[in-house]
């Protein structure tokens, strides 16, 4: 196991000593690839890391054993299609000795007949999920995930740069999608997802990239990510084409000023309820506070959404470490909605913002 993957290990079991955690189970999900670099074929055959402080153990069908031995030593016990999981499981169990009501912390993400599996083994098991041992790890982003992040957004700007350059009167949504999938792809990135939203379009927060073209005097709306050295980018940028009405401009100053508040709150110690009413407030005051129906933000990481929530009501507070979005938005319906996002890092001095792309109106044609 390399450096990186045993000290979030040793980072696990500290954890699990602070929680009183006996045993942590881990699927093939984002939970094991961040702690151990690992992405095992995920079907419906059991794939199990089991934890505790003296013992790691696979429970890993035979099928897969080969392709994953290669990537780690953390020892196996394998199982046949034709036997199935029961005894490989029992076996490992035995070599983990389990208080009689062990508090066991199980994957929320992964299926839940393993969870299941598992539990039927251990009668008066109390089970918790993830979100105070791998969860509360994966809070704090490292200097390698940094510099992951960092790069995975240096691409996305310039995709998104790509994008409204590329705006042409006539074009589809799916076409601009095109020209910023095709970046991703020169910069050895893959697409992770990418919304366009034209005019009335983008008063839908999830809008779905469709066919609507681009005619003059219209919003134009981008929301993008690529993923990139195995993190993913989460970016929104706005425009126009054309000459931006007076409307679109007030709204857009609004949004903007939402954005600066939250940025100026987020500090280590501060809730996360705190920012998102620093930039919810701004768009009340203005008189649109109905039509920001959103959270302020979410975390990012290893997976596009992960905790801490950046949502109004939170008593989550913020740590140096964690990286979370920016997000606020207006929502015209039949008109146009603006959403101004970064992605941030906080540091002990503030938040660092990933993107390089200004937050400046795009304004073409």
């Amino acid at each position: 196991m390399s450096a990186i993957y045993q000290t979030r290990l040793t980072k696990l079991r500290a954890k699990m000593r602070e929680t009183e955690t006996d045993l942590v189970a881990v699927g093939p999900t984002s939970h094991l690839a961040w702690l151990t670099g690992l992405d095992p074929h995920g079907d419906e055959r059991p794939v199990l890391l089991l934890i505790s402080q003296e013992h790691a153990e696979f429970l890993m069908p035979a099928l897969n054993a080969d392709s994953v031995r290669q990537h780690t030593d953390i020892p196996f016990t394998t199982w046949a299609d034709a036997n199935g999981p029961h005894a490989a499981l029992d076996e490992i169990l035995s070599r983990i000795p389990l208080p009689e009501n062990p508090r066991v912390a199980l994957d929320e993400m992964m299926r839940s007949d393993f969870s299941f599996l598992l539990l039927g083994k251990l009668p008066g098991a109390q089970h918790v999920f993830q979100h105070g041992a791998i969860g509360a790890l994966r809070k704090i982003k490292d200097a390698s995930e940094h510099a992951a992040l960092k790069a995975t957004h240096q691409v996305n700007d310039i995709a998104l740069t790509a994008a409204f350059d590329g705006l042409r009167e006539g074009m589809t949504e799916r076409d601009v999608a095109d020209v910023i999938a095709a970046t991703y792809a020169s910069h050895g990135a893959r697409v992770e997802f990418i919304n366009v939203a034209f005019g009335p379009n983008g008063a839908f927060p999830h809008h779905h990239t469709g066919d609507t073209r681009l005619t003059r005097e219209m919003a134009v709306q981008i929301d993008c990510g690529c993923r990139h050295m195995g993190y993913p980018a989460d970016n929104t940028r706005c425009g126009w084409f054309g000459t931006p009405s007076v409307e679109y401009t007030k709204i857009f100053d609004i949004v903007e000023r939402a954005v600066a508040a939250a940025l100026a709150t987020a500090q280590p110690g501060v809730t996360s309820g705190a920012v998102d009413a620093a930039a919810r407030d701004v768009i009340i005051d203005a008189g649109y506070g109905d039509t920001f129906v959103s959270r302020t933000g979410h975390g990012l990481g290893l997976d596009l959404h992960e905790k801490p929530d950046i949502v109004s009501g939170s008593d989550v507070v913020l740590e140096a470490g964690n990286v979370f979005s920016i997000e606020p938005g207006i929502y015209l319906l039949d008109q146009f909605g603006i959403r101004l996002e970064e992605i941030v890092i906080l540091r002990d001095d503030g938040p660092e913002v990933y993107s390089d792309l200004p937050r400046d109106m795009f304004v073409r044609g």
